[in-house]
């Protein structure tokens, strides 16, 4: 399958537009039936006893200015740490529209605060550097806690400006951790909780903390930090046994809980880092429904829609939303997948 042509950019979060928090678009996919519905809609097309799996990783201030070597102020995304506290960082160019190819091991930046960052080697392959490098901080510092100090949004050149963290959040999110906010989520409120809750649809947690968004053309995610709880699992095996549907909330869900589920298709409690990646040679076993907005059509976002909903449907509604002026992005339109 080609990669869709790109639709309009949403250029900031839709309170900002003059919308409400879940009043984006929210279309509907299903085999032969493809509907355009409003975010807050959600309880409506669901059934009791489907389940809804949200991602409730916190979104850190994870851009920082450094300055060079030769005194330019440069942007730098910290992706994640490592076990060992090491960072992983994208150097970006001074003008944000893209990694600074040109960095090399040994280059050390500046950093507010007084600390240096010093690249060690790329990650997570060493031998193939791309965008993504392991750098060490001196002194060591920890980065969640630099980031809440000196650090603000990540934020790309669709936008009009800079947007608050708070815009940010997910209204579930409580642990920090994410480079970037899992959006999927983003259009969900207090009120529309309830609502799926009063109609018998349980919402569950599990954490995958997302790096960067932000990768070249063909390349794969990278390995990503993640738990899913004894009582997410026991659910998810309990609704699939039931014959409703699991729904993941973004691919970080779809990762996490694919990465927590055997060939048997039974979901168990889990933790650590996943390096999974999806696509139609991988299906799911685990979900049924994905929620998930429209982003830049790298291959690895597409493939992993394809394992879920299959090339033809990825297809169709990615032109339909296209031809329907759905808005990209993580402030952006919605999509819900229900192969």
């Amino acid at each position: 399958m080609s990669a869709p042509v790109m639709g309009a950019e949403a250029p900031a979060p839709p309170e900002r537009r003059g919308l409400a928090r879940d009043g984006v678009r929210l279309m509907v996919v299903r085999p032969g039936d493809v509907r355009d519905a409003v975010f807050r809609d959600l309880p409506d097309v669901l059934d009791p006893g489907d389940l809804v799996v949200v991602n409730t990783s916190a979104t850190l201030p994870a851009r920082l200015d450094v300055r060079r070597a030769d005194g330019v102020l440069t942007p730098l995304h910290v992706s994640t740490t490592l076990d060992d506290s090491d960072w992983v960082v994208e150097v970006r160019r001074p003008g944000n529209d893209g990694p600074d190819r040109g960095v090399e091991p040994g280059t050390a930046l500046e950093l507010p605060g007084g600390v240096r960052l010093r690249l060690v080697e790329g990650f997570p392959d060493p031998a193939r550097p791309s965008r993504l490098w392991r750098a060490r901080t001196e002194p060591d510092v920890s980065a969640v806690e630099h980031l809440a100090r000196h650090g603000q949004p990540i934020r790309y050149g669709y936008l009009d400006g800079a947007v608050p963290l708070a815009d940010a959040q997910n209204v579930y999110a409580t642990e920090p951790g994410s480079a970037e906010n899992p959006s999927a989520g983003r259009p969900f409120t207090d009120r529309l909780l309830v609502r799926l809750m009063a109609r018998g649809v349980p919402v569950v947690p599990l954490v995958l903390h997302a790096g960067v968004s932000s990768p070249e053309l063909h390349e794969p995610p990278a390995p990503e930090r993640f738990r899913v709880p004894e009582v997410t699992a026991r659910l998810v095996n309990g609704t699939r046994a039931a014959g409703r549907r699991v729904v993941a909330v973004g691919t970080t869900v779809t990762r996490a809980l694919e990465t927590a589920t055997g060939e048997d298709g039974v979901t168990r409690p889990a933790e650590g880092w996943t390096d999974l990646v999806l696509d139609p040679d991988r299906p799911v076993w685990a979900v049924t429904g994905l929620l998930t907005g429209l982003h830049a059509p790298d291959a690895s976002h597409l493939l992993l829609l394809q394992a879920v909903a299959g090339r033809a449907l990825v297809a169709d509604a990615y032109a339909r939303a296209v031809a329907g002026g759905y808005l990209w992005h993580e402030y952006g339109d919605t999509m819900l997948f229900l192969p």
